[in-house]
């Protein structure tokens, strides 16, 4: 499952809306495609960013933002991380991982053309998976010293 590449597990609806687009109404609309993320995009199409259950939970909720009036663009992540459809999935999965995140947009030729998330992966399977990206970092290490 690791070494797929990407374009393998993506998933190709990905859910998108402008930055004007209120939290309420980005929430309303992953509650209706049962999913964790929204990526921003501009009038392009161009991923400019990407809104979560989390940014909602920690940058709206707990600050006491009203959800009808807070847009999008003031409480995404601007600029989101990216991987590519050719890339590994075991490569994206260790990105995720190390940046702490459980969605990654892929961008192709600058394109949105999907959308990778941690739900990919059982989470054991990641660790193991990590902890053996690091054995062999640390072996391939050695064995250039």
């Amino acid at each position: 499952m690791f070494s797929q590449r990407v374009k393998e597990v993506m998933d190709r609806k990905v859910l998108t809306a402008e930055a004007a687009t209120s939290v309420l109404e980005a929430a309303r609309l992953m509650r209706r495609r049962r999913v964790g993320a929204v990526v921003v995009v501009d009038a392009a199409g161009k991923a400019v960013g990407i809104f979560t259950e989390r940014d909602a939970l920690f940058r709206v909720i707990a600050r006491q933002l009203d959800p009808s009036k807070t847009l999008l663009g003031t409480v995404m992540t601007p600029d989101p991380r990216t991987v590519g459809p050719n890339d590994s999935f075991g490569a994206a999965l260790v990105t995720m991982f190390d940046a702490g995140f459980r969605h990654l947009p892929v961008v192709a030729d600058g394109a949105l053309v999907g959308i990778i998330s941690s739900r990919s992966a059982l989470d054991p399977d990641l660790v193991e998976f990590r902890v053996e990206e690091e054995r062999r970092k640390h072996f391939r290490r050695e064995r250039r010293a």
